[in-house]
């Protein structure tokens, strides 16, 4: 399989987990919703079916805006831990560089001692 048939494998699978998922939780909010407007015994049929409705909506919303929030501070992570692995990459060339010229002397050194 090349690396095309990868990447289009890859996608595929990304898109029926998010399908999975998002029916996941469109199940849970109609669900939640019907518990929810089944304890309002003195409405009506046609009353608690809108309050489940409006409930499942609002159950949804706040769903959305939880998984913006989880990948906008994923994405800061992201971001911030790029950052330092630079820096922390940058000082390690720089001492092994500083280090490289170094090394022969104290190996030569060390020879003497050992003798």
């Amino acid at each position: 399989m090349d690396d095309k048939a990868r990447a289009e494998a890859a996608a595929g699978l990304a898109r029926l987990e998010g399908y999975l998922i998002s029916q996941a939780a469109l199940h849970e909010a109609h669900t939640e919703a019907q518990a929810f407007a089944g304890r309002l015994t003195w409405l009506g049929p046609g009353e608690r079916q809108e309050i489940a409705g409006l409930f499942a909506e609002h159950h949804l919303r706040l769903k959305r805006q939880m998984l913006a929030a989880v990948v906008a501070r994923g994405e800061e992570l992201a971001t911030a831990y790029e950052h330092r692995y630079g820096l922390l990459r940058r000082r390690l060339t720089a001492t092994v560089v500083a280090a490289v010229p170094v090394l022969p002397a104290l190996l030569l050194g060390l020879l003497i001692l050992l003798r």
